[in-house]
C-alpha cells in the first residue's frame, strides 16, 4: 500500500509531516499553529494577524525585516503566511537545493521574533492602511458583514485585522502574553511536501523545535450558532456595483455531509456552466462576478452565493439566488448534472496537488484542525459516492427561514430587502 504521508511526534506534542513528492522539483516547508481571531478577547480583536506581520520584523538571529527578506529574495522562494479564524501559518515554497536554509529561516522567524517596540509602532500604520483597504474593497468586505450578520458580536463575527482601535493600542507585552499562550508545541504542526531528503528533513526539524517547550493553550469559545428568523446586514456605499452575499447556516467540517454540499456548491456556483452563473450572468446579464461557496470549520459553518451586481437588478438577483437554492430541496439533481460536477471536482482537485504547496495546505489543514486525514485517493472516492439524494437531504436540512442571512454593500438602506427574505 502506497505510504502518502509520514507523522512524527516530538516529545514536547509538536507533529511534523513530511509528504514526499516524487520527481518534484519543489520544497514546502509550512509551520502552521491553533491561533486566529477566534482565539482573541474583543479588545484583542486583530492580535493574531498583527502577530504574524510582527515576526517577519526581526528575530535574534536575524534583527531586521530586511536581512529576512533579502535571504528569502535571494533563495529565489516564494515565501508569505496567513491568518484565518482558527489558523495561522507560515512558509516558504524553494527549489530542493536551497530547502534547508529556508527551513532555517522559517523556523528562525516561529521560534525567535524580537518584537522590538519602535517596529509594532511602525506596523501599526501598516495594518491601518491594510484596514483602509479592505474598506476599500466591497467585494471583500461584504464578506465580513456577511459573517458579522450571521454570527453577531463574538469572535467568528469580528473581522480578522481587527479594528483601528484596537490595533493603535497593542504593545509588546500584548503579543509575548498572546504568543505565549497559543503559540505552543501541541498546537503547532510542521509540514514539509515536494522534492526533500526525509531523513535528513526530520533530523533538522527534531533539532530545531525538540527545545519549544509545551506549555498550556488557551481555547477559543465555542461559537452560538443559532437563530429564529432571516437577518439582514446592508451597508450604504456611493459605488458603481452592489456587492452582496446570500446564504445559511451548515455544519462544521468534520460532519460527514460536507462531501454532499460540496457537490451542491459545485453545482451551483462552481464555474461558468453552474446554475447561477447561467441564470445570473448568462440570462439576466446582472453580474460579471457570481459564485458559491462553503465555508466550513471546527465548530460551525457557511454555504453561501455572492456577487456584485447592477444596482437596478439587486433585489431580483436576489429573489433568482434564493430560488436557486430552494429548487435543490424540491428537485433531485439529474444524473447528467451530477457527474459532471464530480468531474469537476475531482478534475480541479487534482491539478491542484501537482504542486508542493497546495499538497502541503491539503495535508496540513487536516492535521491542525484535527480531522482524521484522508488522502487524495480517498477524498476522491467520497465525492464519486455522493447521490443525488444526498444533495437534496443537505439541501432540505439547511435551506430553511431560521438558517438565511444575506449582507450587501451599495446604495441602500436598512431593510430594504427583509422582505425578500423567505425561502
Amino acid at each position: 500500500m502506497k505510504k502518502y504521508f509520514e507523522r512524527h511526534r516530538l516529545k514536547n506534542g509538536l507533529t511534523t509531516l513530511l509528504v514526499p513528492l516524487s520527481g518534484g522539483l519543489a520544497t514546502t516547508f509550512m509551520v502552521l499553529v491553533r491561533a486566529g481571531s477566534k482565539y482573541e478577547a474583543k479588545k484583542m480583536n486583530g492580535i493574531s494577524h498583527f502577530l504574524e506581520h510582527m515576526v517577519f520584523k526581526g528575530t535574534k538571529e536575524r534583527p531586521t525585516s530586511l536581512q529576512i527578506s533579502s535571504e528569502l529574495d535571494g533563495l529565489g522562494a516564494q515565501y508569505n503566511a496567513f491568518t484565518g479564524h482558527e489558523v495561522t501559518a507560515y512558509y516558504a515554497k524553494v527549489k530542493n537545493e536551497f530547502s534547508e536554509r529556508a527551513f532555517d529561516i522559517i523556523s528562525d522567524i516561529y521560534l525567535n521574533p524580537i518584537f522590538q517596540e519602535a517596529e509594532i509602532e511602525k506596523e501599526k500604520g501598516v495594518i491601518v492602511e491594510e484596514i483602509n483597504m479592505y474598506e476599500d474593497l466591497p467585494q471583500r468586505r461584504v464578506q465580513e458583514f456577511f459573517m458579522e450578520c450571521v454570527y453577531g458580536d463574538q469572535p467568528t463575527g469580528r473581522p480578522i485585522a481587527g479594528s483601528r482601535e484596537n490595533v493603535r493600542s497593542f504593545h509588546r507585552e500584548d503579543f509575548l502574553r498572546y504568543r505565549k499562550a497559543h503559540y505552543v508545541p501541541q498546537a503547532t504542526v510542521l509540514v514539509v511536501a515536494g522534492g526533500f531528503e526525509p531523513r535528513s528533513v526530520l533530523s533538522f526539524l527534531k533539532e530545531r523545535f525538540s527545545a519549544l517547550p509545551a506549555g498550556p493553550k488557551s481555547a477559543k469559545k465555542k461559537v452560538i450558532d443559532s437563530q429564529k428568523s432571516p437577518k439582514e446586514l446592508v451597508s450604504f456605499k456611493k459605488s458603481d456595483q452592489t456587492h452582496l452575499v446570500a446564504g445559511f447556516r451548515a455544519f462544521s467540517l468534520f460532519d460527514e455531509r460536507r462531501y454532499a454540499l460540496q457537490v451542491l456548491v459545485d453545482i451551483l456556483g462552481g464555474g461558468m456552466s453552474s446554475r447561477l452563473f447561467q441564470r445570473i450572468r448568462e440570462e439576466m446579464g446582472a453580474a460579471y462576478y457570481v459564485r458559491a461557496a462553503d465555508d466550513l470549520y471546527s465548530d460551525h459553518g457557511l454555504v453561501s452565493m455572492s456577487a456584485g451586481v447592477q444596482h437596478a437588478k439587486a433585489k431580483a438577483v436576489l429573489r433568482a439566488g434564493l430560488e436557486e437554492f430552494t429548487r435543490f430541496t424540491k428537485e433531485k439533481v439529474s444524473s447528467r448534472e451530477l457527474t459532471k460536477a464530480k468531474d469537476h471536482m475531482t478534475g480541479t482537485f487534482s491539478l491542484s496537488l501537482e504542486t508542493s504547496d497546495e499538497l502541503a495546505m491539503f495535508y496540513a489543514t487536516q492535521e491542525i484542525l484535527g480531522i482524521p486525514i484522508e488522502t487524495p485517493g480517498e477524498v476522491i472516492r467520497k465525492i464519486r459516492s455522493v447521490k443525488s439524494e444526498d444533495v437534496r437531504a443537505v439541501a432540505c436540512a439547511l435551506f430553511r427561514p431560521n438558517r438565511l442571512n444575506f449582507a450587501l454593500v451599495g446604495p441602500f438602506r436598512k431593510g430594504a430587502f427583509q422582505s425578500l427574505l423567505n425561502i
